[in-house]
């Protein structure tokens, strides 16, 4: 039986190829603003303290805002490679790990009414000679859940990217976070299926649901997105 191969999708144009030259693997640090929050890179010794009284359970009591004691594991920590953490200094060396890893860039979000950190993003597994990055690590004390900031964050770090000159961003999650899979197909990811046994995390076995915006998709998704933020 003879076989015929497939053949090759057409070689991308040059001006594709050439975006890769100008992405650094170590993501280039930027500061991105709304009209709800600013994201800035993370700095473990401004940030980490107070993000850790924002998300330890304890009591929260902000310009207004109030949040009664929480179960910080469910609400913030389940689905996270870390925490919760007994201390600030436990926190600090998580987030060392992305603040240190050589293709990511960690973001602390600042809410703007607030004028307080409430939460972090993190573009990760940065590939610039494939035009890909993630968006992960994302966690947002529950003083900020509900209100847009999220929202905001992930728009403000899909806008830059896709500006910068990538052509597919993604969003992965435990399969188990419905959560995250109904915030990421709300933002307008697109589901692309399971990963089973994709990591072990806290000694458990964790399936991944993968979730990706592609730059062909970015206008019809910015649209949408501002349109939910009533820009």
């Amino acid at each position: 039986m003879n076989y015929e191969p497939l053949p090759l999708p057409p070689p991308l144009p040059e001006n594709v190829l050439e975006r890769r030259k100008n992405l650094p693997v170590k993501v280039a640090p930027a500061t991105l603003e709304g009209q709800y929050v600013r994201l800035v890179p993370l700095d473990l010794e401004a940030h980490t303290d107070i993000l850790y009284g924002i998300s330890n359970g304890s009591p929260i009591s902000i310009g207004g805002r109030s949040v009664a004691a929480y179960d910080a594991e469910a609400l913030i920590w389940r689905w996270m490679n870390g925490g919760p953490f007994a201390n600030a200094d436990e926190m600090r060396t998580y987030l060392r790990g992305s603040v240190d890893a050589p293709n990511g860039l960690a973001m602390c979000a600042i809410d703007l009414k607030l004028n307080t950190p409430v939460g972090v993003a993190t573009y990760m597994n940065n590939y610039p000679e494939h035009l890909k990055v993630e968006l992960g690590s994302i966690w947002y004390s529950p003083i900020a859940q509900r209100t847009g900031a999220n929202l905001e964050a992930t728009y403000l770090m899909l806008k830059h990217a896709f500006e910068l000159g990538y052509r597919r961003l993604e969003w992965k999650c435990n399969a188990l976070n419905e959560r995250s899979r109904r915030a990421a197909l709300r933002m307008g990811f697109t589901y692309e299926g399971i990963q089973e046994a994709h990591f072990i995390v806290k000694g458990r076995s964790r399936d991944t649901a993968w979730f990706r915006i592609l730059d062909s998709e970015w206008g019809a998704v910015k649209a949408n997105l501002e349109s939910l933020l009533e820009y």
